[in-house]
């Protein structure tokens, strides 16, 4: 695989056991690299390492005063400095594209468990590591991937000088193949304790950029509560921790670089303390103790790479393990489908909980669990992030459908949807029926205040749709991103389009012309809301009431007011005292009825009934209406 043949068509079926077992696959599925690596790192080594024997031939010749050895010595080196230049080139190449392809792979891993998990990754796994995973530990995995195919070369080229030295010059060969192998091993020790201290720095710098992360997400509400500073402090802190950790990271490694100079040096004392003698006594030439010499001094440089393959194996494990952890992560049904690809139609049904969503009909749900009803709509989706009883569409089970075809079939938008930094036109452009275009998803989601706070934000243009939105829309209010995420559901038409909390931050005048728009443009399409809010519920066909994990009333909005008390606790945040009283059949007009309560003071989060903003004086005075005429 080359780098311009990315992506990869299939990066395969990863071994996610364990962070070893991992990068041995990744090894295995770039054979034909790492092997054309070690090919081109062996020419280049070993060029590197013939030159002593050159130098050594051509200083003996000029002892010996031979003309004819001292031209093949010269011809040799040219050999050598050739084979160096194109080895080096070409090792560098195939490096690099080990490092680029496997780095690739493993991005291409992760995207494909991201799309197949979907919302339920972000429940097993913390957004934030999935992100540290797709962005700095695949570059440390890629370097260990190349590192492999490098290292292999240069123990082999030590190896072979050691035999070469062993045959050429007995004497001093001995000295040199008794001395590398405690060069090579003596850091071994000290490995363990360096990579300790390397992953203790790299989770400091982890909780500090989260930190940082959080401070910049939520700087609006620190800045009107005066956090600022307090969360500043917190930030220095983190950032002295890593400071901290790093020396002590650092000064390890440094230990370990140095024992790799220091033990060379000794070994070249050692061999010229010992070759002299040799001299002296007339056992060996000056140009054999030169190319010995030469040797051990051009090994140092092979040698370097058992560090770098031991700093990479460090650094490369806990990235690994963290990757082997998320692409682990399976679906809790099938992932490829038992039946042939289709798009089915028809009624929306939910056996766990008996909920019906008639095909063609506008379905609210009320559901006094938020995290019950999160749940529910990923049923609906076909893709839950837990085991069970499948939603049926058409008849046909969801969960059994290829993931594609299921997610054609049936869109979810969670609470909490994402949008993804570029232009409204790109955040637009998504797969769609082409029934449905940007202008009626905009007008339907009530967006035009949005539009105009976008052209007057954006310079250089004054076409909304080429205004840049930031990451996750953080420029935006909660309101105008949720408005916006409502309007790309309604561009892509699904057959059936379930809602959960869509209108939760818009104020009520705005969600009263949300609920007219989205229900006038999903006319006789199956559209499935899961919300309290009375404007809503008054607008839907059908409303189903989920008490306890199952349909306890369905019915017209005003009609379960009057008639379910359990619903009108929901919708109305009656008190305790109250349901019970209606549950128990005490007329509730006995008591003086009185306005709903400030529930943003008592949550402490600043909305009431879940949206931002305070109730309208029309909404109060309905809320009293209804309640009085309930009682």
């Amino acid at each position: 695989m080359q780098i311009q043949d990315l992506p990869y068509p299939d990066p395969g079926v990863p071994d996610a056991r364990s962070g070893p077992r991992f990068l041995w696959w990744l090894f295995r599925n770039q054979l034909d690299g790492q092997l054309k690596s070690l090919a081109w790192g062996l020419l280049h080594f070993a060029s590197v390492s013939a030159l002593p024997f050159c130098v050594g031939l051509a200083i003996q010749s000029v002892v010996d005063r031979s003309g004819g050895r001292l031209a093949l010595a010269g011809g040799l080196m040219v050999l050598c400095c050739a084979g160096n230049a194109v080895g080096d080139t070409f090792l560098h190449r195939a490096a690099v594209t080990n490092w680029i392809t496997a780095a690739a792979r493993v991005q291409q891993l992760l995207a494909r468990k991201t799309a197949l998990l979907g919302s339920a990754l972000t429940r097993r796994v913390a957004a934030g590591e999935v992100v540290a995973v797709s962005t700095g530990d695949v570059e440390k995995i890629g370097w260990f991937v190349e590192a492999v195919s490098r290292f292999t070369a240069a123990a082999l080229t030590i190896v072979l000088v050691c035999v070469a030295l062993v045959v050429y010059q007995p004497a001093l060969g001995v000295v040199v193949i008794v001395g590398l192998p405690v060069l090579a091993l003596a850091v071994l020790p000290l490995l363990p304790r360096a990579t300790r201290r390397a992953d203790v720095q790299r989770d400091k710098a982890g909780r500090a950029t989260e930190l940082a992360s959080d401070t910049v997400a939520g700087l609006r509400v620190l800045r009107g509560i005066g956090g600022e500073e307090l969360f500043l402090d917190r930030y220095r802190g983190a950032s002295q921790e890593v400071r901290h950790a790093a020396v002590r990271s650092a000064r390890m490694w440094s230990l370990i670089s140095a024992i790799q100079v220091l033990l060379p040096g000794l070994l070249l004392i050692a061999v010229v303390w010992h070759g002299v003698h040799l001299a002296r006594e007339g056992r060996i030439g000056v140009g054999e103790l030169v190319t010995v010499y030469s040797s051990v001094m051009i090994l140092t440089y092979p040698l370097r790479h058992f560090e770098e393959i031991a700093m990479a194996y460090s650094f490369s494990k806990p990235s690994a393990k963290r990757a082997a952890r998320v692409l682990a992560l399976e679906r809790a049904t099938d992932t490829t489908g038992s039946r042939e690809a289709e798009t089915p139609t028809g009624d929306l049904y939910d056996p766990a909980t008996g909920l019906l969503a008639p095909e063609g009909w506008f379905t609210a749900v009320v559901c006094g669990d938020p995290d019950t009803a999160g749940r529910l709509a990923e049923r609906l989706g076909g893709h839950p992030s837990e085991k069970g009883t499948s939603a049926l569409l058409g008849g046909v089970p969801l969960d059994e459908l290829p993931l594609k075809s299921a997610r054609t079939a049936v869109l979810v938008q969670d609470k909490d949807p994402v949008l993804l930094s570029g232009t409204l036109r790109e955040l637009l452009d998504v797969p769609a029926s082409g029934a449905v275009g940007a202008e009626d998803a905009l007008a339907a989601a009530q967006c035009g205040d949005v539009l105009t706070a976008l052209a007057q934000g954006s310079l250089g243009t004054d076409d909304p749709m080429d205004a840049r939105i930031t990451e996750r829309g953080r420029s935006l209010s909660g309101g105008q991103r949720q408005r916006l995420a409502l309007a790309r559901s309604l561009i892509t038409d699904p057959g059936a389009l379930v809602l959960d909390e869509p209108t939760s931050a818009v104020d009520s005048h705005t969600e009263a012309r949300i609920a007219e728009g989205v229900r006038a443009l999903r006319a006789g399409r199956t559209t499935v809301v899961f919300t309290s809010s009375p404007l809503l519920l008054d607008r839907a066909d059908r409303i189903v009431f989920l008490h306890d994990g199952e349909v306890a009333a369905v019915g017209a909005h005003r009609e379960l007011l009057h008639t379910e008390p359990r619903y009108r606790a929901v919708v109305t945040r009656e008190t305790e005292e109250e349901t019970a009283a209606h549950l128990d059949g005490v007329p509730a007009g006995r008591e003086p009825a009185r306005p709903p309560r400030d529930d943003a003071n008592e949550r402490g989060d600043g909305r009431v009934d879940g949206r931002e903003g305070a109730l309208s004086d029309d909404d109060v005075l309905h809320r009293l209406e209804e309640i009085e005429e309930t009682a």
